[in-house]
């Protein structure tokens, strides 16, 4: 009950201050919720033009949460919060089945307090139902073990495969990391009953199981006609399959760019790939403070059990510890788009580990004046590895935490009674724990929003940018101090500051000021939104549309976002990412003025205004995260078709042809008129989709170019808010031509 009430307070502490956290899922949550066609499909747009980039399953929760408590941040954050706190009691529950209730607690304790798993159980990304699906997943195998040892329970085994069914309809294949392990423990065991082609036919039942339900969705969308459901985002060919093995599949570890502007790639956002990439700056102080523990702890029951049938520990051991390394190991070599937040998935599975390995030195079931120094020393190295990436922070802990567990490991080999080793392994525990529970903590202290959520202080000067290095800002921002710096990385999310400083900045995700300013500016005109935020909503400017207030300093102001630097706002070691003042800022604009990547969220409230006034309609745009936006706070009629940053989808012309013949989309917003390059800006680091790009051009060819009038002033004039989002096209009655075009270039 102590754990479940920890857990509840961390993920449930003053939550309603991450507002809409992620926009681009809480936009996808609202038009669900108003539409069961939208719900089906998982729908970005209330019109059904595109789908999210995922499975919808994380999506379904949220908005049938909507449908029963109104649309609010809250409505969607607590599920996730719940799902967090579920998590923790599996985990406690499946190594007290195993290894007794002091490991359990361990364990729960462990997970409760890594920061990355505190973070993303406060945000409304889809890692929460993830982790929830995974480890109940290991939970029914364990309980399937324990059924009846002599025969094991098929109908165990089969929850087991429902489950990461589940999860495939959460996150699609990452949901598969438990799969290898299961497998390996069950034929392992399992044929000490009645042999191993009896234990492969259960296989076989649960991997039915799994198929079964995690192949619904996907079969649902493949088997309905494109013109009845929306476009799946992140694909060039409208297919399910594209997005399940390429985008999120080898897209997300062979190398393939992706995410804001092609910049994808591990070596950018996660650092780069490597045996010790789980420790980097980026990722260490997330989820790696105990790894060192729980992998020696882990082989320790290795050695001692040495993987018997008879020992009951070996089952659990080849389930849990292969979830485990297959994480690990995929996660060190993924060298495509890897996001800090993703290591949330091997919190459970290495807090478990390191219960284990704490109640088997209570109890003496290792080789405890061996194992116990050794794990010892593994979690204060690895602990002190992860210090070292941010400088200032818990300093005084050095000293703290090596004499701490030096003590222990002497007591564990000079002393052999029961006493002793509780006393030694609970004090060594306690000061590896100290550090990310202050982590822990800390991520309270701040909204965990935008698009990467992350665990911690505001003053840890690193992370996730370039991994061992000092880019990606202020724990998260692209570039260090004043450069699209700011905790919240690429969202800008808690204070809708992101880095600070510069003339030249361009306005990104959210508007308002900062409560504390000092750890993310830099010299230079402070790029702040004007109009403050309102507590637990994102902050608001004109036309109550995030970030609709010009930004200081000349910078144009784009949807949903704090200031970003012009000066001083380059990516160390990301030279297509920095940008001189007055540049339009990191995302590639066009100087004051422009619309930076997404166009200026006050120019598109223009041109909602302009299209309500003139027949209405659905208004395409390139990115998604722009049609987030207006969505949530103005509940507006926009749809991105270039998929999350402009540049995932690659829609045909024969398609929007289409949506334009069946009246989905009548108006056509290009930004790209407007000087936006998308994230990262032209050159971005190898790129492999062209995005909305051809379908834009198509447009300018195609559609009549609109002439927005300056109100009030009776003469036909460009109005200085309207150039800044872009050229707007009207598409009415112009199918045709754009059908003709995709013929032309079919034939070309």
């Amino acid at each position: 009950m102590g754990l479940i009430v920890l857990a509840g307070v961390l993920n449930l502490w003053a939550l309603s201050r991450n507002g809409w956290a992620n926009e681009y899922y809480a936009a996808a949550v609202r038009s669900m919720s108003t539409s069961w066609h939208d719900f089906l499909f998982a729908s970005l747009d209330r019109s059904g033009v595109m789908t999210v980039d995922k499975p919808p399953l994380a999506l379904w929760v949220q908005a049938l949460s909507v449908r029963v408590f109104g649309y609010h941040s809250l409505s969607i954050l607590v599920p996730q919060a719940l799902m967090g706190v579920a998590s923790v009691a599996l985990v406690y529950d499946l190594v007290r089945r195993r290894f007794g209730r002091v490991g359990g607690f361990v364990a729960g304790l462990t997970l409760a307090l890594t920061p990355i798993a505190v973070a993303i159980s406060r945000h409304n990304n889809p890692d929460s139902l993830l982790i929830l699906c995974c480890v109940a997943a290991l939970w029914c195998v364990v309980r399937a073990f324990e059924s009846a040892p002599a025969r094991p329970s098929t109908r165990w085994l089969v929850a087991a495969g429902v489950l990461v069914g589940l999860g495939f309809e959460t996150k699609m294949l990452v949901a598969l990391v438990v799969v290898p392990g299961i497998f390996a423990a069950w034929l392992w065991v399992a044929p000490a009953a009645r042999g191993r082609w009896h234990a492969l036919r259960q296989l076989l039942a649960g991997g039915a199981a799994m198929l079964v339900v995690g192949g619904a969705w996907p079969l649902l969308v493949e088997l309905t006609p494109a013109a009845d459901r929306p476009w799946v985002s992140g694909t060039s060919n409208n297919t399910i399959l594209s997005l399940i093995f390429e985008y999120n599949g080898v897209g997300r570890v062979g190398g393939q760019s992706g995410g804001p502007g092609g910049l994808g790639g591990g070596n950018v956002f996660g650092g780069s790939p490597g045996p010790l990439r789980l420790l980097n700056s980026a990722l260490g102080g997330q989820a790696g403070w105990l790894l060192g523990f729980a992998i020696v702890a882990g082989l320790g029951i290795l050695v001692s059990s040495r993987l018997r049938r008879g020992d009951a520990r070996s089952g659990w051991l080849i389930a849990v510890g292969g979830a485990f390394a297959t994480t690990a190991v995929l996660f060190s070599a993924a060298s495509g788009i890897f996001h800090p937040y993703y290591v949330s998935l091997l919190a459970p599975f290495s807090a478990a580990l390191v219960g284990a390995g704490a109640a088997q030195l209570i109890a003496g079931r290792v080789s405890v004046r061996i194992v116990g120094p050794l794990a010892l020393a593994a979690g204060v190295v690895t602990e002190l590895v992860v210090l070292g990436d941010y400088p200032g922070q818990l300093r005084w802990m050095v000293p703290v935490l090596i004499v701490a567990c030096a003590l222990a490991a002497f007591v564990l080999v000079a002393f052999s009674s029961r006493t002793a080793r509780v006393a030694a392994v609970g004090a060594a525990l306690a000061a590896l724990l100290v550090a990310p529970s202050v982590w822990a903590v800390d991520t309270l202290g701040h909204a965990t929003s935008g698009t990467f959520p992350a665990g911690g202080p505001t003053s840890a000067e690193t992370v996730g940018f370039g991994g061992g290095g000092r880019g990606f800002g202020q724990r998260g921002g692209f570039g260090g101090r004043g450069g699209f710096g700011g905790r919240a990385g690429l969202s800008g999310a808690r204070t809708g500051r992101l880095g600070a400083g510069g003339a030249g900045g361009v306005q990104l995700f959210g508007g308002g000021s900062s409560p504390s300013s000092s750890s993310s500016s830099s010299s230079g005109a402070t790029g702040e939104a004007q109009g403050a935020p309102q507590a637990g909503a994102p902050p608001t400017g004109a036309g109550g549309i995030p970030g609709a207030g010009p930004a200081a300093g000349g910078g144009a102001s784009i949807p949903g976002a704090g200031a970003t630097a012009g000066a001083g706002g380059a990516a160390a070691g990301v030279p297509s990412l920095q940008r001189a003042a007055g540049a339009g800022g990191v995302f590639g604009g066009a100087g004051p003025g422009a619309g930076g990547a997404f166009g200026s969220n006050s120019s598109l409230t223009s041109v909602l205004s302009y299209i309500s006034k003139h027949g209405g309609g659905m208004l395409a745009v390139s990115s998604q995260s722009t049609a987030a936006s207006a969505i949530i706070h103005g509940d507006s009629d926009v749809a991105g078709i270039g998929g999350f940053s402009g540049r995932e989808s690659d829609p045909s012309i024969s398609w929007l042809a289409d949506e334009v013949r069946d009246g989905k989309i009548r108006w056509v917003l290009d930004e790209s008129s407007a000087g936006a390059a998308g994230f990262g800006g032209p050159g971005g680091a190898r790129e492999t989709r062209v995005g909305s790009k051809p379908a834009m051009a198509a447009v300018a060819k195609a559609c009549e170019k609109v002439t927005l009038s300056t109100a009030g002033s009776g003469t036909s004039a460009t109005s200085k808010a309207a150039s800044a989002a872009g050229m707007l096209y009207d598409c009415q009655g112009r199918a045709a031509a754009l059908a003709s075009l995709s013929t032309q270039q079919s034939a070309s």
